[in-house]
């Protein structure tokens, strides 16, 4: 058994998971940024600065703080992990038939820290080691990207979310997204801290009409989750979350709340937000 979890959106904080913003933001350009969900570019250096200080923030409270990258990076360095994370990420649909193997093979000579950079900050066609063949390696230019970057990752309620003592991987609403969710499943499911724990994956099935971000979801106490259905999340989704929550015992009533799909209140958690147990802030336009 294990004592990961979480229980409330108010009770304690013991740890948590964080990403340093890195390579991926650097690699925002203005012709860019809008497809890979950044309304601009970002001062990276001065991201990296905040970021630190909020980190050490949560540390002087007694917060066990883990770095994504640093995790990352230790489950890459497991051989049944890494095989399992690149089948999903480096693929015909994603670099062309023509450069799999090539792709592969370089990639599996990385060590596991520059794997797990990569596998985040994305790969630039100027960046292979190697001349690509076939239709795809031809039809890229230098800057293009044979591995897209994810700068996302560094929002990392989105991607899992866990909910009382299950985990789940999200598929995620934009397909710029969804990459993130396999690199934080392949730590949850090979990870030292993780792999043994015992914890249930809960994580709906990926398909047509199916998404689910952990913006979404608040497991807000006594077995109860609540779970917003608006522009990220949708019903088949929240459906499959559910079964799945019930069948492993870890939930006893799932309440959807719909939201308008707009991207101005594109999660429950930025019109809803618990307080206390008995308190909570709201936006009345959208909860009234």
């Amino acid at each position: 058994m294990t004592n990961l979890g979480v229980h409330s959106e108010v009770g304690r904080l013991r740890e948590v998971m964080v990403h340093r913003p890195d390579l991926s933001l650097r690699r925002l350009t203005p012709d860019n940024c809008r497809a890979l969900l950044f309304d601009d570019v970002l001062w990276v250096k001065r991201a990296r600065q905040e970021h630190d200080v909020f980190v050490d923030a949560l540390r002087e409270r007694g917060v066990v703080v883990h770095s994504f990258g640093e995790l990352l990076a230790e489950t890459m360095a497991l051989g049944k992990a890494r095989d399992w994370l690149l089948d999903r990420r480096v693929h015909a649909g994603v670099v062309g038939l023509d450069m799999v193997d090539e792709m592969r093979g370089w990639l599996n000579e990385m060590s596991a820290g520059l794997l797990a950079t990569c596998l985040v900050g994305g790969i630039a066609r100027a960046e292979l080691p190697f001349e690509p063949k076939g239709l795809t390696g031809r039809t890229l230019a230098p800057q293009d990207f044979v591995l897209p970057p994810l700068p996302n990752q560094l929002f990392t309620r989105d991607s899992s979310c866990w909910i009382y003592r299950a985990v789940s991987a999200n598929p995620m609403y934009w397909p710029a997204r969804r990459p993130e969710a396999a690199n934080v499943e392949a730590v949850y499911r090979f990870h030292p801290r993780f792999r043994d724990s015992g914890v249930p994956f809960v994580s709906p099935q990926a398909g047509t009409g199916v998404s689910l971000e952990g913006g979404d979801v608040m497991p807000v106490g006594g077995g109860v989750v609540l779970v917003g259905m608006g522009e990220r999340t949708t019903p088949q989704a929240v459906g499959d979350l559910a079964r799945s929550l019930f069948a492993a015992g870890e939930a006893t009533r799932v309440i959807a709340a719909l939201m308008p799909r707009d991207r101005s209140f594109m999660h429950l958690d930025t019109v809803f937000t618990f307080c206390d147990r008995d308190l909570a802030t709201m936006y009345p336009p959208v909860v009234e």
